[in-house]
């Protein structure tokens, strides 16, 4: 083999060990989750007085939403004289007027609603959170985003998980009010419910840093500003304080039976847009508070590395990327280099941790839903939609770690329903067109041929690999393109 071949050999073996270190960490969020079922049972006081609670609902043009967001803000069961409620409302069309009418129209009906403008939008949803808090008057502070819909009864069955004073924050469970509409949000669905149930299961009951998620939960408003208040310096505003929270000191609870429905997008772009977000966000957390927990020697072991897998997991798909550009060059050095098939047969190793994710996520289902094994006839469509996520997720991790500037890209809401498929068709606010589109398209003429290849060299047992490559790229190119021309 030549000095070339050797290197491609080596640069493979690094992507997959790279994978698997990220892969086995799903058999531990599993493993950790059993291990600790007895913890997961969370303490509730009694409340002789309800506290003061405000509740926040950041809003950007939500001229869809915000009329139910509002109503089902005000139709919380908690008494009136204990709850503020705020309407941060960085609105630049008609959204604004009408969250100005009905928040003026509910305080006539005796409810304590104030709507807050602003006209800068400086540090996006940090920023008007940040405003709000100065403003409010709640000892606690919950906050829901646009696409969700409080149940009645929300804060009186949370409030009583604040059974010590050195409790932050109780973060509830997304539902999903349109989880079932089409195969890219039952593929949401399933990995939303996996990182909830398992994986802020396991880290809420082993003791190691979870996050809240931005909304559908309530923060101790002493712990924001203890932790140094709301920060913009990362699109993942959410996870940031987190982890500043916990390194402060305090203490967060995950409560698994409490559910807040929300919409998932069903508009391919405007769910790409979140993706971004989410991925930029996580790098730019790590970059900015690994080094932090890493010092602190008050961290064991296992947090400090658990937090590293946490934080820069998005890593996978840059990586997940450069192993699918690899399997075409990888199949023809097999085929045409004799001596490169003993390192093949050590690389199948790397095969075990392709299970750590099946499994994960039915577990989850299998905790939560009586038909799940329904459910998880979806499951390909979620590792298919991640493989063909990598491009625009690739872009997000690299921009993060070079320190690209980027806006705040919210993810558009339509008041989608499972009785309403399509919903999005012909709204305003869709996500913009991503050039990134092209790249995928071409991945999915590039794994055609490799598909052609291993079927036309006997190289079958590469074929579902690339099967799921080529699925991944397929589905989420496509959708893009038929997406794109919805008006």
């Amino acid at each position: 083999m030549s000095t070339y071949d050797i290197l491609l050999l080596v640069f493979y073996c690094l992507m997959m060990l790279v994978l698997s270190v990220y892969s086995f960490h799903a058999y531990l969020m599993v493993y950790l989750y059993r291990k600790n079922k007895v913890n997961r049972q969370k303490l509730r006081c009694q409340i002789a007085e309800w506290p003061m609670v405000t509740v926040q609902l950041p809003i950007y043009n939500e001229q869809y939403v915000v009329e139910r967001l509002i109503a089902s803000a005000a139709a919380l069961d908690y008494p009136k004289d204990r709850l503020e409620i705020q309407v941060l409302d960085d609105s630049t069309d008609e959204t604004r007027e009408h969250a100005a009418r009905l928040a003026e129209q509910y305080r006539k009906q005796g409810i304590n609603m104030v709507h807050l403008h602003r006209t800068d939008r400086s540090g996006f949803k940090a920023g008007a959170l940040k405003a709000g808090l100065a403003a409010a008057k709640g000892e606690f502070l919950a906050i829901f985003d646009a696409d969700f819909v409080p149940p009645v009864d929300f804060l009186k069955n949370m409030m009583p998980y604040f059974s010590s004073p050195q409790i932050g924050l109780v973060q509830a469970r997304w539902g999903h009010i349109n989880g079932q509409a089409s195969l890219l949000t039952k593929g949401q669905a399933i990995g939303l419910d996996a990182h909830f149930v398992i994986e802020h299961g396991a880290r809420n009951s082993s003791g190691i840093f979870m996050n809240f998620n931005g909304t559908a939960g309530v923060w101790r408003k002493e712990a924001i500003i203890g932790a140094g208040d709301w920060q913009q310096d990362t699109l993942t505003e959410d996870m940031d304080l987190s982890y500043r929270a916990q390194l402060a000191g305090w203490e967060f609870v995950y409560v698994n039976d409490i559910v807040c429905p929300a919409e998932v997008p069903e508009e391919v772009h405007g769910y790409k847009a979140q993706q971004y977000r989410w991925a930029k966000g996580a790098i730019q957390t790590a970059k900015k508070l690994l080094p932090r927990i890493w010092r602190d020697p008050r961290l064991s072991a296992l947090r400090k590395w658990e937090a590293t897998i946490h934080l820069t997991n998005h890593i996978i798909f840059p990586v997940m990327l450069a192993v699918t550009l690899l399997s075409f060059p990888m199949m023809i050095l097999k085929v045409s280099q004799a001596a490169s098939r003993g390192f093949f047969i050590g690389a199948t190793v790397f095969t075990v941790s392709a299970f750590s994710y099946p499994i994960f996520y039915i577990y989850a289902q299998k905790e939560i839903y009586p038909d799940w094994r329904r459910r998880v006839c979806f499951l390909p469509i979620l590792m298919a939609g991640a493989i063909g996520l990598s491009v625009i997720n690739t872009k997000a991790v690299f921009s993060a770690l070079f320190n690209r500037q980027s806006a705040f890209a919210r993810t558009p809401k339509y008041n989608l329903t499972l009785g309403k498929p399509k919903g999005w068709f012909g709204k305003k606010y869709k996500a913009k067109f991503e050039l990134t589109v092209v790249l995928e398209l071409l991945l999915v003429a590039y794994t055609s041929a490799a598909l052609w290849y291993a079927f036309d060299h006997m190289q079958l047992a590469s074929v579902p690999f690339l099967l799921l490559y080529w699925l991944g790229f397929l589905f989420v190119g496509s959708l893009s393109v038929m997406h794109s021309f919805r008006s």
